[in-house]
């Protein structure tokens, strides 16, 4: 796959007081995302989509990064956006729902609430057992990208899964389900009814971990993984928008 330009990061200054940090999944990029990003923008929302490190170059790139990496740079883009913003939101794809939860958990008030589709924070896979092992034998294995029904369709990720970097998530998953019950903040997770890269137990774990009293499950029927670029993006655009507006509000102590 040819290297993607850096210049997939995307940062937008808007002109509420509400800011929204984004994140792509594993391998993924900011192509997946993209057109959340431009959604939000129409609200008048501040955008940061940032292109984690090891993506959007080369698989064996992302073998020399590991989840502290990738979460460092959501971190610094979180803390661009509460030096402008009052209300700050954070959105995940995937891994990148992994990585807002973890955000929730070490920043707690900083995130006013979680907008989760098909996240991941466990395999149930029986592989997974050996990928310590593996990671040190073999760099890559198939990929795991473009999990879309809509036709024609491609979030631009990479044509292999780098093992390295999977065990790095695993990790990261793990960090996280332990520390699920530190997660309060109002939550909307949008789920694929048929989904081949993460299995149902996912969005169960997560359910049944955090804390959050506000709590809004969506099932959405007719797409796969990568729910963004898929026929229901318009669905998560619009519940997402809603659901910022509804969290502000409550926040403020306005009635609906």
């Amino acid at each position: 796959m040819p290297a993607l330009d850096h210049g997939l990061r995307f940062a937008h200054d808007g002109s509420s007081e509400v800011g929204v940090l984004l994140s792509h999944g594993f391998t993924g990029s900011p192509v997946s995302m993209r057109p959340w990003a431009d959604r939000l923008v129409d609200e008048g929302f501040s955008v940061r989509l940032p292109l984690l490190p090891g993506h959007g170059t080369h698989w064996r790139e992302m073998n020399r990064t590991t989840w502290p990496q990738w979460y460092a740079e959501l971190e610094a883009s979180l803390a661009e956006l509460t030096e402008r913003c009052a209300t700050v939101f954070a959105f995940g794809l995937s891994m990148g729902g992994a990585l807002c939860l973890r955000l929730a958990q070490e920043h707690g008030s900083q995130i006013a609430g979680l907008v989760l589709v098909n996240p991941s924070v466990l395999t149930t896979r029986p592989a997974a057992r050996l990928l310590p092992v593996l990671s040190r034998l073999v760099p890559s294995v198939a990929p795991i990208s473009d999990d879309i029904a809509k036709a024609g369709v491609s979030e631009h990720a990479y044509p292999r899964t780098p093992l390295r970097a999977l065990a790095s998530l695993a990790k990261l998953w793990g960090t996280v389900r332990r520390d699920l019950p530190r997660v309060d903040q109002p939550v909307l997770l949008l789920r694929s009814a048929v989904d081949h890269v993460v299995e149902p137990e996912n969005a169960a774990a997560v359910l049944g971990g955090i804390a959050s009293r506000d709590v809004t499950e969506v099932v959405l029927d007719n797409s796969y993984h990568v729910a963004t670029l898929d026929h229901d993006a318009p669905v998560i655009f619009d519940r997402s928008v809603e659901f910022v507006r509804r969290v502000r509000a409550d926040r403020a102590g306005d009635p609906q």
